[in-house]
């Protein structure tokens, strides 16, 4: 960072200052979503059979919630009377010991006996993990006791529970005895940690994060944790999340969507937060009913959509939701042509629609479908006159469903050509509500003006792959035509020439530059910096996008709690972004965007 930052850093971090635009900061990306809402078996594809449903989410939280909120679990044993009691008897013992010398040097000399011993029978334990019965004889560890067993230096006791005293009491008694087999067990989880791949350390400690947070029954207490790190006046986007058709288990009753739903409600309606507070519904193609109700109804009035008696109707206009989630990568694309009507509804309306984009940890879990081996609308060269259907090969499921999370999917429905594609294999009154003329004559209505924000915007490797990508003709457009980004279908272009170019983006080009392309040419697109603003090297490419006079009006503020707890708190990325950012450039993506995004017809 330069000196001629310095002042406008000390500026930015001025409370009074921060709080000097008379618009509020809005978080545009939060969840406090209970571990309730949470399909049990999520742990399915990275903990193996059965242990995902040994380790289930039920099992966590109970865990947590005995920690964290029983009467006489030992987090709460400190305001207890013997607890304190004993603190009192230990402190005595210790203050006596430390002030005479004879009695500080017995004590200290048998301390460096027992962790001597504790050390020696962790590395025995450490061995007979790593070796066989008849080869742990002729190794290097048990050489080094049977040495200390001959000269009488180690006490070896015939039971292996006194040796698991012996540990616990250095762990629990002995402060440089525990650093030193926690320092061991450092070192020993480095080199384990080669075992399981990166995407499977991070849903680990997503799921422990679960715990953390999820443990409670009622959402509004998960959000005070949430607004008590914020000013007040802070607004917070609430998205819930609809886990029920990911193949992940059945959840319980009080689970269900619109329990979660009702209770956002609760919350909106609230005095002390309901201004606060905007909710987003849930939105999942498969969803037939809730709530007693149809899902989505509709009818055509005009070339509008009239959303008849269903249960996103009562959200939207009887309890003033604020906008529609959707998250793909839960199995489905985000052009299915049930969706469409509701599209056409919310770009109307300009209600804002906000769509999970980065390669995550939560995802589909079941088996791949036969029909996801191909993507529905582009095409690839496959060596012979006609193009082929583009061929997705991926098997697994943290690979194959990033397909139905890939950005491009969104220029299927704001680029009309596509979109008429998408609509050819609709329903006849989806057919009749956009005006399909067939394949050779555009659309009368389309969704140009769909109002979607691009959550996590692509995520923090897709940026990085940006800066590593100086030799891609693709992503150097960004710079060579900042006004535009990369062309992805030319006027006056066949399908053909824009599908042999869309495969190449598909398959080779970073996700950011894509984003940042579709923003800079379809005026109602956003994305959000939430959950990679945790990584600061994310903040020079954020700074140079805030000099494009067209993408620092498109960039919000967001943060993902709770989910990125596992990095960082939301005060030390907030004050983190605000310590990086000029006060404009924070007002810009924290208050004037976020107002704008989720401001309604």
């Amino acid at each position: 960072m330069t000196r001629a930052m310095l002042p406008v850093i000390q500026v930015s971090l001025n409370p009074e200052i921060i709080m000097s635009d008379p618009k509020p900061i809005i978080n545009c990306h939060t969840h406090i979503f209970t571990g309730e809402h949470v399909p049990p078996q999520i742990g399915k594809t990275y903990i193996p059979w059965p242990f995902y449903n040994i380790l289930s989410v039920p099992f966590l939280l109970w865990a947590c919630r005995l920690w964290y909120m029983h009467p006489n679990s030992p987090k709460k044993w400190k305001y207890k009377i013997w607890y304190i009691r004993s603190q009192k008897i230990i402190y005595g013992w210790r203050s006596f010991v430390k002030r005479h010398l004879l009695t500080n040097l017995f004590i200290s000399l048998l301390n460096a006996v027992i962790v001597y011993h504790a050390l020696v029978y962790f590395f025995q334990w450490l061995n007979s993990l790593f070796f066989k019965p008849e080869e742990k004889t002729g190794n290097v560890i048990q050489k080094i006791i049977n040495w200390l067993l001959d000269y009488h230096l180690l006490y070896m006791p015939p039971s292996g529970w006194i040796k698991a005293l012996v540990i616990l009491f250095v762990l629990f008694c002995i402060a440089y005895g525990r650093k030193l087999i926690f320092f061991m067990l450092k070192k020993l989880w480095s080199f384990l940690s080669i075992l399981p791949d990166k995407k499977t350390l991070q849903f680990l400690s997503r799921y422990i994060n679960i715990g953390r947070f999820a443990y409670y029954k009622d959402q509004s207490r998960i959000f005070l944790k949430l607004r008590n790190q914020y000013q007040p006046g802070t607004g917070f986007v609430i998205l819930p999340m609809d886990m029920e058709f990911m193949a992940a288990g059945k959840l319980k009753v009080e689970g269900r969507y619109e329990n979660q739903m009702e209770q956002l409600a609760e919350l909106k309606n609230s005095k002390n937060n309901g201004e606060h507070v905007f909710p987003f519904v849930f939105i999942d193609p498969r969803r037939e009913r809730a709530g007693g109700k149809d899902f989505i109804k509709w009818i055509q009035s005009g070339e509008k959509v009239i959303l008849e008696d269903c249960f996103v109707k009562d959200y939207i206009e009887e309890k003033k939701f604020n906008g529609f989630k959707i998250y793909p990568a839960l199995g489905y694309y985000p052009f299915d042509t049930r969706l469409l009507p509701l599209w056409k509804y919310a770009a109307d309306n300009q209600i804002p629609i906000l769509t999970h984009c980065i390669r995550g940890t939560i995802f589909y879990r079941g088996r791949k479908e036969k029909d996801w081996g191909f993507h529905p609308i582009f095409k690839q060269a496959n060596g012979e006159k006609v193009l082929g259907k583009l061929l997705l090969p991926q098997l697994k499921n943290q690979d194959f469903i990033n397909n139905f999370t890939h950005p491009l999917n969104y220029l299927c429905l704001v680029e009309e050509k596509l979109l008429r594609l998408v609509v050819k294999n609709a329903d006849e009154k989806t057919k009749k509500l956009f005006g399909y003329n067939g394949m050779e004559k555009p659309m009368n209505n389309d969704l140009r003006h769909l109002k979607l924000c691009f959550g996590h915007y692509g995520g923090e490797e897709e940026w990085k792959k940006y800066f590593e990508k100086d030799r891609d003709d693709f992503t150097s457009q960004l710079i060579t035509e900042p006004g535009r980004g990369i062309a992805f279908i030319k006027d006056g272009e066949d399908y053909d020439d824009s599908f042999r170019r869309l495969e190449k983006l598909w398959k080779w080009v970073d996700w950011y530059s894509i984003i940042s392309s579709l923003m800079l040419q379809y005026d109602n697109l956003y994305a959000d910096i939430s959950y990679i603003i945790h990584d600061e090297a994310i903040v020079p490419l954020l700074k140079e996008a805030l000099q494009n006079n067209e993408l620092k009006e498109r960039i919000l503020f967001g943060t993902d709690f709770y989910v990125v707890r596992n990095h960082k708190s939301e005060k030390e990325m907030l004050a983190e972004i605000i310590s990086c950012l000029s006060e404009t450039e924070f007002d810009m993506i924290a208050r004037r965007n976020p107002a704008t995004f989720l401001k309604r017809l």
